[in-house]
């Protein structure tokens, strides 16, 4: 396993309580819209077994071609050890990355692609947005569709409409659902769902009501990590 050191270079406040962590990218290190990596602090690694309380799974939310690593992640006052050391970081301090992989690239096989998201689960989508707008092909239309109780909706300058690409922000999980209900009517199409589990089990939900194959749904999950969340729900449904 490679791991790279790589020092902050700029911290971007998206919004409140919300950052967006630039690293540098190291030479040789890339990586497919959607990626996400393994974000450590110094001392992760210095006993036997990692300190796990010094790791987190993080999505990258730029693409390479920006010439940056981007993290972007929400820390509130009260928070984690692991966001309470980040915090108070300074720029040109390093940082670790490894065992980085993209779950959820673009898939351009002719069908439109809904992304629903919650909350700064949205940065695992601004690489697939960028990708779509400097080439749309085999995706008909892409439409984002993400929920945020704070309503600080994030990369509006992104996020926003086009005649293939439209965007769609609410501040409540009823106006999301009631939102997803209605993208749902379009059965052949490809929904991403990036959120908690508990948000990715109420999505997965509300999609194979309307219908919708588990084929079509696509989690920023690993392969072995899928049957958790579809069994659970093809078990209800047996049961009901």
């Amino acid at each position: 396993m490679q791991i790279y050191w790589t020092p902050i270079l700029d911290v971007v406040e998206e919004a409140a309580d919300t950052y967006t962590f630039r690293l540098e990218r190291p030479d040789g290190f890339t990586w497919e819209e959607g990626a996400h990596t393994h974000f450590a602090l110094e001392g992760f690694n210095k006993e036997e077994r990692p300190n796990r309380s010094l790791i987190r799974h993080m999505s990258i939310s730029t693409l390479p071609r920006e010439g940056v690593i981007g993290i972007t992640t929400r820390i509130k006052k009260e928070c984690s050890e692991f966001k309470s050391i980040l915090r108070e970081m300074a720029l040109g301090e390093n940082v670790a990355i490894f065992k980085t992989h993209s779950n959820v690239p673009l898939k351009r096989v002719g069908k439109n692609v809904y992304l629903l998201s919650a909350g700064v689960g949205l940065a695992t989508f601004r690489p697939l947005v960028l990708d779509y707008l400097a080439d749309g092909e085999g995706v008909p239309h892409l439409h984002s569709l993400n929920v945020d109780s704070s309503a600080n909706y994030l990369f509006k300058d992104v996020f926003t409409s086009t005649d293939t690409f439209t965007a769609d922000f609410v501040d409540s999980r009823v106006r999301y659902h009631e939102a997803a209900k209605t993208l749902a009517q379009d059965m052949d199409g490809l929904y991403y769902v990036v959120g908690s589990d508990d948000f990715l089990r109420e999505t997965i939900a509300t999609l194979c009501e309307r219908g919708i194959a588990r084929e079509q749904i696509v989690l920023d999950k690993h392969d072995f990590q899928l049957d958790a969340f579809f069994m659970e729900r093809d078990e209800n449904a047996i049961s009901s």
